[in-house]
């Protein structure tokens, strides 16, 4: 160090032994919740995992900052500090309810391939007319249950006049 540091030092009774600020500031910071990768499971496994374990801090954190307000709401009796509590007890809960949705959105989407269906609506030929005829001449067109249904219904006939002009 040098002298000018080494005075400071002596002035505010600070010893060599402690460590420097450029070291503290260097000193790298533990991530309260490592990202953890399993290799054998999906990405949505992992994320689920990575975002439960999120929630889970985020609620422990909430908890130890509402118990550190509400006592000192109790020792400084000041209505805004009990107004703070009241705020961080409704994050907490709302982050609670995220944890909840974070199941339910999990279950759907494991769900989800088991409960396709085969239903086609709207389909799309790319391609020339002359494509499409020669595709449709060379293979049987099978009907669809809700066409069949139409040709089992009466057709409904309506007449339209034509006007003339003259």
């Amino acid at each position: 160090m040098g002298k000018l540091e080494d005075k400071v030092n002596d002035i505010l009774g600070i010893k060599e032994e402690s460590t420097p600020v450029a070291e503290l500031m260097v000193q790298e910071k533990k991530v309260p919740v490592p990202r953890k990768e399993d290799p054998k499971k999906d990405d949505i496994d992992n994320d689920y995992k990575y975002s439960r374990e999120n929630y889970y801090n985020l609620i422990e954190r909430g908890q130890d900052a509402i118990q550190g307000i509400l006592d000192v709401a109790k020792e400084g009796q000041h209505p805004r500090a009990y107004e703070v509590a009241g705020v961080l007890i409704k994050n907490v809960a709302d982050t609670v309810d995220k944890l909840q949705d974070l199941q339910t959105k999990l279950s759907k989407l494991k769900e989800l391939p088991n409960k396709t269906t085969a239903k086609i609506q709207n389909a799309l030929f790319v391609g020339s007319t002359t494509d499409l005829q020669k595709m449709l001449k060379d293979k049987k067109i099978v009907k669809t249950t809700s066409e069949k249904m139409q040709d089992d219904l009466e057709p409904i006939v309506v007449n339209d006049k034509e006007k003339k002009d003259d």
